[in-house]
């Protein structure tokens, strides 16, 4: 019979969610302050109205969502109702974790964090993958 390594149990939602928040206190300014205004929600997967909404079947696929009025968008004249929230779907990322091997959970999270996040600031998925790109550079 062989041995059985034991890794501990997965990182509960308030883990990711200190994990979470501590990618976002490590932002630089003016990044982190115009993110503080956003709530951060972890659950352990996107719930069936999403996933319809997205036209996603897998919700293993959906890893982060933000909801809300880019800043871009939202008009000082008449300011948005609809508060701004990242969503980190605890399960897709760690299963995307366990797939990739490479990169660790902390950065994971924080990475679809500031993808989220960036929606927020108004970027494209263009503009978004060269800035993360960029942070991957040796």
């Amino acid at each position: 019979m062989s041995t059985r390594t034991r890794f501990g149990p997965a990182p509960s939602l308030d883990d990711f969610a200190a994990i979470a928040q501590a990618a976002l206190d490590s932002l630089g300014e003016p990044f982190r302050e115009r993110a503080g205004a956003v709530s951060i929600r972890i659950e352990n997967l996107a719930d069936e109205d999403t996933l319809e909404h997205l036209h996603i079947e897998d919700p293993f696929e959906l890893t982060g969502l933000y909801s809300g009025v880019a800043l871009t968008l939202d008009l000082h004249s008449a300011p948005s109702t609809t508060p701004p929230v990242v969503w980190l779907y605890r399960l897709a990322i760690i299963d995307e974790w366990l797939a990739d091997g490479e990169v660790a959970l902390e950065d994971l999270i924080a990475h679809v964090l500031v993808h989220e996040l960036a929606h927020h600031f108004g970027w494209s998925d263009e503009e978004i993958d060269r800035v993360l790109e960029m942070d991957d550079e040796p």
